[in-house]
């Protein structure tokens, strides 16, 4: 049956019966694997590994709940990340529980294959309840002043189960495709088939990383393609209709593999300026602070860019005035910056935050590419 847009869309087996490894599409899976080489290379290297676990996730959830819509700033966003105890807003709660939901989906691919239970569980976390596949008609993807559908998803658990069953053995099967390609396929897939009724883009861009990761690429979940998402959102959309009205599955794969390329060669350049902000930072510590050697201080500063005297004081095991004497000392320098919140003294690493919010810059598309990016 031909698609049409305002009929429920019963999603096609995958892998499609084409060939979807042309030559440009393997020249370009090439390159992502290498980028994605150099991006597990230069996170192996970090001194403080807990850098790239702790800020990385947070900046990715931001952007990936900025797609849909939930918009909360940088700054809140890490100042709560450090003390959830403090008063947030709604949009940066939901933001946080999509890390959270990262990390849920982390453990689980670390014990056993990424199935469709383990979509539900980070959808559920993100969320915030229980979520379920959808069983009701009426889900509406489309223009919301109009009400003119631009797709409308497959109708039925029985059916959303039956389809969530191929996109398992797809993802797991000896069919031979590169794993960058497989990830390309099965995150359309999912989106085609828009399991739950709300939070499916989130818990998709969660699943990509996943399949890196089980897949042997990355060993920690820190590449992340909201950022290029966001930068090319029109195009985003529409290659993943494409796919669907057109079966043009190489624009969106070459889409895909270039938001890989750009993103893995963008976080290297982020780890390298951590890096060497860390070791600036260091030796400031050694010359202005009685802290010496005392490597705790160094991770705490850069664990998240916020930090309070309280938690100087459980990280590094020293007294309140000794902890304070050196947040103190690093604000004299130029280090940090001394913010009051309310009655909370907040010492901000300012530097460390702008090297993890700035766009690294890794250049436009390359020539040939796809226009829409």
């Amino acid at each position: 049956m031909t698609w049409q847009p305002d009929v429920p869309y019963d999603v096609p087996p995958v892998p499609p019966a084409l060939d979807v490894e042309s030559r440009t599409v393997l020249k370009a899976a090439v390159e992502a694997r290498a980028a994605l080489a150099g991006l597990e290379q230069a996170s192996l290297r970090i001194p403080n590994p807990s850098v790239l676990i702790n800020a990385i996730p947070l900046l990715e959830a931001q952007a990936s709940s900025e797609i849909e819509n939930i918009v909360t700033t940088t700054d809140e966003l890490f100042r709560v990340a450090r003390d959830e105890s403090t008063s947030a807003t709604p949009e940066t709660k939901e933001t946080l529980r999509y890390r959270q939901a990262l990390f849920l989906g982390f453990e689980r691919v670390r014990r056993r294959p990424l199935t469709a239970v383990t979509a539900a569980e980070i959808c559920s976390e993100i969320k915030g309840r229980e979520m379920e596949v959808r069983s009701q008609p009426g889900t509406f993807v489309g223009n919301p002043v109009t009400n003119e559908a631009v797709y409308t998803p497959p109708v039925g658990a029985d059916v959303i189960h039956r389809l969530l069953a191929q996109w398992e053995q797809f993802i797991h099967a000896d069919h031979g495709l590169d794993p960058l390609v497989v990830m390309a396929i099965a995150h359309y897939q999912f989106e085609a088939i828009h399991p739950f009724e709300d939070g499916n883009g989130r818990t998709g861009r969660i699943l990509n990383v996943l399949l890196l990761v089980e897949a042997g690429l990355l060993s920690q979940p820190i590449l992340y393609l909201s950022r290029f998402i966001i930068e090319n959102k029109s195009a985003y959309y529409e290659l993943l209709l494409a796919v669907t009205a057109e079966g043009d599955w190489e624009s969106w794969i070459l889409f895909v593999l270039e938001g890989l390329r750009r993103t893995a060669l963008s976080t290297v350049r982020k780890i390298d300026a951590i890096s060497v902000l860390e070791h600036r930072v260091r030796e400031t510590i050694r010359s202005v602070t009685t802290a010496g050697s005392n490597s705790d201080l160094l991770t705490v500063l850069f664990e998240q860019p916020y930090c309070r005297i309280a938690t100087v004081v459980g990280a590094c095991g020293v007294s309140r005035p000794t902890a304070t004497a050196w947040l103190n000392a690093l604000v004299a320098a130029g280090v940090l910056i001394d913010s009051r919140v309310g009655r909370d003294r907040l010492f901000v690493n300012a530097a460390f935050l702008e090297v993890l919010t700035r766009d690294e810059g890794v250049g436009p598309a390359r020539t040939g590419e796809p226009k829409l990016f």
